[in-house]
């Protein structure tokens, strides 16, 4: 770390916010290109295996993800903000290496490099998300984070579908094979790029004083506070965990398999298309969600999170009654901005502000875990149904966007009662906020 640096930051905030929302959302962004390229590719090329099936593909790295999240519920929460840089570029090492496996290793073997892929990347998030916390503009920070995800799930099928078409065309492989190096030729192009934008991290300083007192020090967490945590604010976590889970299914169904759905649809798609639509989503979500961290009060801003998630499952039910008015593309752009409403609602400031007015000893990346091994557990159960579920019809393209359709209607109801459920525990469970400069509240914090 650069004393100097971390010091002139300190001295200028703008700067200091500017630099840390910079380098969270390359970073975040950049591991995404280790992630998603290879979602861009169809593996339905004649002849091959049950194991070259895009579903058994994705279901084996959501797996390892999945098992990433339920490790992270441990690690992240217990990582020493030292410590962070190093762990991060050292996951990312550890992919990349699995891109390899999956590129040479034959079938069924690259199922388990692209497992070993997605177990490291899970981590990932949470130690970035720790370089932000605990600030005053945490919203607008965090909103930046995830603002990262939503466009580079869009670049990197892109910039998949580039890397595929050089394969094939300029270095003269078959599709099979193009589809298997592709996911580790474009992960190489951001080795460099990922590595300075951990270093940009590792120089934000930490809270200063005034944002500890508004929003409480964040801290390591130990076994017995993680399961305080959970048993005291038990019924609303659960309830956001609900409608976090159902959003997680219906976000990483689009994300995933965007392309069966736009063909479903009857689209005619260019690589740019992806990066289009999500740059959209994007930039909807962080306006949105980064001008809450103008509210002060955090329990209103708490309530104002469930709120504008509310709002989110409206815009999504709205974009599938619309749906014939709308293009291809426009669906995707309405209905991204429904779901990515409440699930980034979550991320930025459900957790946030429920720590800063309670004044727990914890920290976010400890909650978001939860919820998000929550989420991918019930994503890998979907992935595993058999494809007659997902694909019954008059083709796999139509079938699939006719049944996403009906698991968007369905989660959103189910959401909406998750939610208001949940603001309404938060809303009248808690009781007056902590004074200011207290860190850890009495264990009957709720009536």
């Amino acid at each position: 770390m650069s004393p100097w640096l971390q010091q002139s930051l300190s001295r200028h905030r703008l700067w200091l916010n500017l630099w840390a929302m910079t380098a969270a959302f390359s970073a975040y962004f950049f591991m995404y290109m280790f992630r998603k390229p290879f979602t861009a590719a169809s593996f339905s090329a004649e002849g091959q295996s049950y194991w070259d099936d895009k579903a058994v593909i994705v279901s084996a790295q959501v797996i390892g993800y999945f098992l990433s999240k339920l490790i992270g519920i441990r690690v992240v929460s217990q990582m020493p903000p030292q410590r962070r840089a190093w762990a991060l570029v050292g996951l990312i090492g550890a992919a990349q290496v699995a891109l390899l496996l999956f590129a040479v290793l034959p079938s069924p073997w690259h199922v388990l490099a692209i497992f070993l892929n997605g177990l490291p990347l899970g981590m990932v998030f949470g130690l970035v998300l720790g370089f932000l916390e605990g600030r005053r503009l945490t919203e607008a920070l965090v909103a930046g984070l995830c603002a990262s995800f939503i466009v580079a799930g869009g670049v990197a099928k892109s910039i998949g579908q580039w890397t595929l078409n050089f394969l094939t065309e300029s270095m003269s492989l078959s599709l099979s094979a193009a589809e298997r190096w592709m996911p580790f030729v474009a992960g190489a192009l951001f080795l460099l790029p990922f590595v300075v934008s951990t270093w940009m991290l590792s120089q934000v300083p930490p809270p200063d004083q005034a944002d500890t007192e508004h929003r409480s020090e964040r801290s390591a967490m130990t076994a017995v506070e993680r399961r305080k945590m959970l048993l005291r604010y038990g019924w609303g976590l659960g309830a956001i965990s609900l409608f976090y889970l159902l959003i997680t299914i219906l976000r990483s169904l689009r994300d995933d398999f965007a392309p069966q759905i736009l063909l479903g649809m009857g689209a005619t798609i260019q690589p740019s298309d992806y990066a289009w639509m999500d740059t959209q989503v994007a930039a909807f979500i962080m306006v949105v969600l980064g001008m809450t961290s103008l509210v002060r009060d955090n329990r209103w801003a708490l309530q104002l999170s469930l709120g504008i998630s509310i709002a989110g499952f409206a815009l999504t039910a709205a974009a599938l009654v619309w749906t014939s008015s709308l293009s291809p593309l426009g669906f995707m752009v309405m209905i991204g901005a429904g779901l990515y409403l409440p699930y980034v609602a979550v991320h930025t400031t459900v957790f946030e502000r429920l720590i800063a007015l309670t004044r727990d000893r914890g920290n976010i990346g400890f909650l978001m875990y939860v919820v998000d091994s929550i989420g991918y557990l019930a994503y890998v159960v979907v992935l595993l149904l058999p494809k007659q579920v997902l694909l019954a019809g008059e083709s796999p393209e139509v079938a699939f966007y006719q049944n996403f359709r009906w698991y968007c209607w369905s989660a959103t109801g189910l959401s909406v009662v998750a939610a208001i459920v949940a603001l309404v525990y938060f809303s009248y469970g808690l009781r007056q906020p902590q004074p200011v400069g207290t860190q850890r509240p009495p264990d009957n914090v709720l009536n």
